[in-house]
């Protein structure tokens, strides 16, 4: 089958978020910023992906595993611009919006093996995971979870700090808190306690989320 075009993922995109993420029920027209007879539109209602119901659309069965794989793309594009290539915020975002396009055909699946896995992205939503998800959970290799993810008692290699404020990361820097150093957490409440060498920390649950692990399987 044919491509969606890039201004239809978009759509798909927003209503996955809105219907199955925020549950809604429907998206109206003029939320997503369409009028009746956008030609993106159109092709979603075509391929009998979404069902216009007076000013509201629906997100169809049918159009459900391609609005989540686009919510995928999209993710693990902003994982790679941030994390791997460095540009953070707005620049990072609209990169990110450029080149979840281009993530077809087996592309997707490399970036996430590259990216090991990530369950969520750089804002904390959740990565819908793909096949190769699954294949590495089975074969029991590892995955980049945040550390709010481990349970007592689990360790693993520091991989990245999602972190955008220079002074929370000198802070994180400073307790040892480094790509490639290992982390044991200790305890989850009321505060997140970290073993990182023979030094024992203690961080919010904010800061917990930004610190994402190779989780030891």
């Amino acid at each position: 089958m044919e491509k969606l075009s890039p201004h239809a993922e978009e759509i798909l995109e927003s209503m996955w978020i809105a219907i199955v993420e925020e549950h809604a029920v429907g998206c109206l027209l003029s939320d997503l910023e369409l009028g009746p007879d956008d030609a993106a539109l159109n092709e979603l209602v075509r391929r009998a992906y979404v069902e216009k119901r007076g000013d509201r659309l629906h997100l169809r069965k049918e159009g459900r595993p391609e609005a989540e794989m686009t919510v995928r793309r999209h993710r693990l594009a902003e994982r790679l611009m941030m994390d791997i290539l460095d540009i953070q915020g707005e620049a990072g975002n609209d990169k990110a919006c450029e080149f979840e396009h281009l993530l077809h055909e087996g592309v997707e699946a490399k970036i996430c093996t590259l990216l090991n896995h990530p369950t969520t992205c750089p804002h904390g939503k959740p990565i819908p995971p793909g096949p190769c998800c699954d294949e590495a959970r089975k074969k029991g290799e590892v995955g980049v979870v945040p550390l709010t993810e481990l349970k007592a008692g689990q360790a693993g290699e520091i991989a990245y700090m999602a972190i955008s404020d220079g002074l929370k990361l000198q802070k994180l820097m400073s307790m040892g808190v480094l790509p490639g150093n290992r982390l044991e957490l200790v305890q989850r409440f009321p505060s997140y306690v970290f073993k990182v060498g023979n030094s024992q920390f203690a961080v919010d649950d904010v800061l917990a989320r930004e610190i994402h692990i190779r989780n030891e399987r």
